[in-house]
């Protein structure tokens, strides 16, 4: 059985694709095909790169469906996703770079200029940028590729997060989460909290931290939920 946790999500997808996932306060409506498609491509991107096994794609861009997409494709991918906090500057950019060493950086447009150098001083091979007007390379350079793509089989002990600790009492430490931490902690708040099919996540956190991300995404993904 396949633990990677975007396959979870698979097994709760709605049996009519069709149906809404996602519904944007400016009124875009992505459905369940559009977030298969739309994974499938940039999991193709991401894998078409050559990178190394386990290797981190670390991004900091703003909230957008697309950006909960390069989400899922890098699980779906087998890669481990590493998300920053939007308000980051460069000192703080080159600790988390300098520390995690990911293969991939995605970024702002308006930050290529500065980020990209961090990056590539540290390494990094590839820098894409994303906007939350669906603008940017990223998307760019995913819009060839297929849309379907067979989802990468991992463990439950393999990696597949790192979020840093705030760093409030001494440097920001890189905690590291599997695919089976993550199904765990989901599928435990489905059981405890109720979640059904027809429920609506309003969602009003960032998803660069634990709860908008993964407590708030998870919940609503795991339940087949808009």
């Amino acid at each position: 059985m396949n633990a990677n946790l975007f396959a979870l999500f698979e097994t709760r997808f709605p049996a009519d694709r069709t149906a809404c996932c996602i519904e944007t306060h400016d009124g875009l409506y992505y459905s369940w095909d559009d977030l298969d498609r739309a994974t499938a491509k940039l999991a193709n991107l991401l894998t078409g790169l050559g990178l190394p096994e386990g290797a981190r794609v670390a991004v900091q861009v703003e909230k957008s469906p697309e950006a909960l997409f390069l989400y899922l494709a890098t699980l779906r991918a087998g890669y481990v996703y590493l998300p920053l906090n939007t308000a980051y500057q460069e000192a703080e950019i080159d600790y988390f770079i300098g520390n995690a060493e990911p293969s991939v950086v995605v970024c702002s447009s308006k930050n290529f200029g500065w980020v990209s150098k961090v990056a590539f001083r540290h390494g990094t091979s590839y820098v894409f940028t994303l906007d939350e007007d669906r603008s940017g390379s990223l998307l760019s350079r995913a819009a060839a590729r297929p849309d379907t793509f067979e989802t990468v089989q991992r463990a439950e002990d393999d990696l597949a997060a790192i979020l840093y600790t705030s760093g409030t009492t001494g440097r920001s430490k890189g905690a590291m989460l599997t695919h089976g931490n993550l199904s765990s902690n989901a599928q435990t708040l489905h059981q405890y909290w109720g979640w059904r099919s027809d429920d609506v996540l309003l969602h009003m956190l960032p998803i660069f931290h634990v709860h908008g991300l993964f407590v708030a995404s998870h919940g609503a993904l795991l339940a087949g939920a808009r």
